[in-house]
């Protein structure tokens, strides 16, 4: 009789080998380090950039809204109010309409014209029936949508640098995924009031884990989006022999011709009339007027059917009403759709407020999984007996300095009006990381500017009700104000909870 045989225990093979994944942590590490303080900034902005079209609204907000689409009579009135005041402001050579657009939140008719020979221009914005009723005041909304598209550099430059920030995140986010095998088992499992060092990590993974589709989407369409023209001119040498106007024409639409003798102001509520012949239930959103009143002139009427996830598809005419065409953005190629739906996937800008407020919490996660990164390092460094503590408080610096930037920017728009933003945005973020250096530790330092941050929010409230007492007529003024109120006080939280002798143990980036 023999003995049965006793099995040696298997040992499951991972599923990635185990020097893979230590080179993608370190390629991981690396890349987010080097590109940190861009997707940083370039993530936070873009969450504010989300509610752009809400935040104009609050910055004017004695201007009833338009919850509707309006009429082709509306559009043609609009284009007339528009053109004498070009006119007017010598500035009569392309001219643009913006029309209330319920899928991307936009409740406003804007018209705006620009002479590039000049420069000089006009933004208004029109009541229900298409009058002119006050020039468009939106500094610091603006300032912060440029300050995330482009950084405020020279557009091309800085956009080709936004972009290759979308192409480091995309990257950071893959390489994570990798260098972290168990994340997904892991999803539910977080180590809160333990080591600093433990909870950052968890956070940042789970952060990472939850929001990943959002954080893809948003990363890949961002890189498209700011590395447009390198795009454009890879497509020049690929398929127009180097000919980057004809590529720029095909993805967007012909132009006006040389001919700038004068001719009437086309019939645009025949060419909307024309479209929705067509599909019926397509509503305006925009046309922009290529050389406007010119012989050669050029229309891109935006035009928007229900079903599609595209702020609109553009329709383009010759000034006499000749159809020329369109761009595709709704049922053509392939290529042309991934193109139309880039913008609203990017920003949010479909499904309304709730879809805008689920990309702001998914853009504030992002924001965190950005910061916590940094923060995880430098205790791995602290734990291996190698602390920076210069660098704990430069990362605190600019990871509490940007809200702290951003609202001192607001505040001096209110009071001061745009010359005075960007000199104010830059000085204080400097000015944050000068303080936090003087501070005694990197965690002090972002106690301390989590504080100032929170009472500048407070400030700015207080400003904008106190600006525009007794004008506002759009209840949005009111909605973003207390959306920055409810922002302050939880910021201050942890300051309460330790002066009422909670012993919390939060993730340093609100400690």
């Amino acid at each position: 009789m023999t003995s049965p045989k006793t099995s040696s225990p298997t040992h499951k093979r991972p599923l990635l080998p185990p020097k893979f994944v230590q080179a993608m942590l370190a390629g991981h590490s690396a890349l987010g380090l080097a590109f940190a303080a861009l997707i940083y900034i370039v993530c936070l902005t873009g969450t504010i950039a989300v509610f752009m079209f809400e935040l104009q609204r609050w910055e004017q907000p004695d201007i009833a809204p338009i919850p509707h689409s309006v009429s082709a009579e509306v559009v043609a009135n609009a284009l007339q109010a528009g053109q004498r005041q070009a006119l007017a402001d010598n500035a009569a050579h392309d001219l643009f309409i913006m029309g209330p657009n319920p899928h991307s939140g936009y409740a406003r008719l804007a018209v705006g014209y620009r002479d590039h020979e000049t420069d000089v221009r006009g933004d208004w914005i029109a009541n229900a029936d298409g009058d002119l009723v006050a020039r468009a005041q939106a500094p610091w909304t603006t300032f912060v949508t440029v300050l995330h598209g482009s950084l405020h550099l020279p557009h091309t430059w800085g956009a080709f640098l936004v972009g290759l920030t979308g192409v480091a995140l995309l990257s950071s986010l893959v390489s994570g995924l990798l260098s972290h095998p168990r994340m997904f088992k892991d999803a539910f499992h977080l180590r809160w009031g333990g080591s600093r060092r433990l909870q950052d990590a968890d956070l940042h993974n789970r952060l990472g884990v939850w929001g990943l589709p959002f954080h893809f989407v948003v990363s890949l369409s961002g890189a498209l989006i700011g590395l447009a023209t390198l795009v454009v001119g890879v497509l020049a040498l690929a398929a127009y022999d180097g000919d980057t106007e004809k590529a720029f024409a095909a993805i967007l639409g012909p132009h006006a011709g040389p001919d700038e003798s004068a001719g009437p102001l086309p019939d645009i509520a025949a060419m909307i009339r024309a479209v929705q012949a067509a599909k019926p239930d397509a509503v305006f959103t925009s046309a922009n007027f290529d050389h406007i009143a010119k012989a050669d002139q050029v229309v891109h009427l935006g035009m928007r059917a229900p079903g599609h996830l595209p702020l609109a598809n553009v329709y383009y005419f010759k000034g006499d009403g000749m159809a020329l065409g369109d761009g595709g953005l709704e049922e053509g190629g392939i290529g042309q759709q991934i193109l139309g739906v880039l913008q609203p996937l990017h920003f949010g800008w479909f499904g309304g407020i709730p879809v805008k407020l689920a990309y702001g919490v998914l853009g504030i996660a992002l924001s965190i999984v950005t910061y916590t990164g940094v923060t995880i390092w430098l205790s791995r460094r602290r734990d291996k007996g190698r602390p920076a503590p210069g660098w704990e408080k430069i990362w605190a610096g600019v990871g509490w300095g940007q809200p702290l930037a951003l609202g001192l920017s607001a505040l001096a728009a209110l009071y001061l009006g745009s010359p005075i933003i960007i000199p104010a945005y830059l000085a204080a973020s400097a000015l944050a990381i000068l303080f936090a250096l003087g501070c005694r530790s990197g965690t002090a330092a972002a106690a301390i500017l989590r504080t100032a941050s929170a009472f500048v929010l407070l400030a700015v409230v207080f400003a904008h009700l106190t600006i525009w007492n007794g004008r506002v007529v759009d209840t949005m003024g009111v909605a973003v104000d207390t959306t920055l109120l409810l922002v302050a006080l939880g910021l201050l939280m942890p300051l309460a909870k330790r002066r009422s002798g909670v012993n919390t143990m939060a993730p340093s980036l609100t400690k």
